[in-house]
């Protein structure tokens, strides 16, 4: 799917992107599985996928005609940035066929500079989306050429704040500024959605509360244990 880029966005704004993503070493990490998975949010009306993992991107491709969002988590000894950290990166999420390229592109040390990774995504003719975690981040990611950012990194660096719910804080002061932006994180009702699309997120990304059903099941799983722990609690009441 080769869309011009304001044709791609056209077809993401207004509308909720689904993360199908499984931790190593969990039953669904497996690009068949992943596959499956995409094709069932679709089919529950996904206008998007994000996906890790060239092998995984490959086989989705081949499964789903919407965008596909493509990353690789590459942990390296020399940089804590590890959301498609190097240009070697950006050629492999390409070749496996992402329509949009999503890099970490906060302040922390990179192997190659931000203008690069975004140059490498612009010339293979790719969309790019830069993960960042505070205001000043977003700017610098635009300025250097992402073509969006997003909120995924907000609370998962050591100077942001730590969030418990989406960065709705950090979707404020995008919109105060004037800045393109994807809401991404911790988005874990419906009404969080709506919340996000009302703070001028262009699209949302939706990961865990859809496609990750061992926390799914936590949750639940957490209130009932908390529930019947309570002293007070009467069972088969007459």
């Amino acid at each position: 799917m080769q869309a011009k880029q304001g044709d791609l966005f056209a077809t993401l704004d207004g509308t909720m992107v689904v993360s199908c993503q499984a931790e190593p070493g969990m039953p669904l990490d497996a690009p068949g599985h992943i596959a499956a998975m995409a094709c069932s949010v679709v089919l529950g009306g996904a206008s998007g996928i994000r996906i890790e993992g060239a092998a995984n991107i490959a086989a989705v491709r081949k499964m789903v005609k919407v965008p596909v969002i493509g990353l690789i988590k590459a942990k390296r000894d020399d940089t804590e940035v590890y959301i498609t950290p190097s240009l070697d990166d950006v050629a492999a999420v390409v070749e496996a066929g992402a329509h949009i390229v999503a890099i970490d592109a906060t302040s922390r040390p990179r192997p190659a500079s931000l203008k690069d990774m975004f140059a490498a995504i612009a010339v293979r003719g790719r969309l790019s989306m830069g993960d960042v975690a505070t205001l000043d981040e977003g700017r610098r990611a635009l300025d250097a050429g992402a073509d969006l950012v997003s909120t995924t990194m907000a609370g998962y660096t050591d100077y942001s704040s730590e969030q418990r719910g989406p960065a709705f804080d950090l979707m404020e002061e995008f919109a105060r500024a004037g800045l393109p932006f994807v809401a991404e994180g911790r988005i874990w009702s419906p009404q969080e959605a709506v919340r996000c699309f009302q703070l001028g997120a262009r699209f949302i990304v939706v990961g865990g509360a859809i496609t990750r059903p061992d926390a799914i099941t936590r949750r639940f799983a957490d209130e009932v244990a908390a529930w019947s722990a309570r002293p007070q609690l009467k069972r088969n009441p007459k």
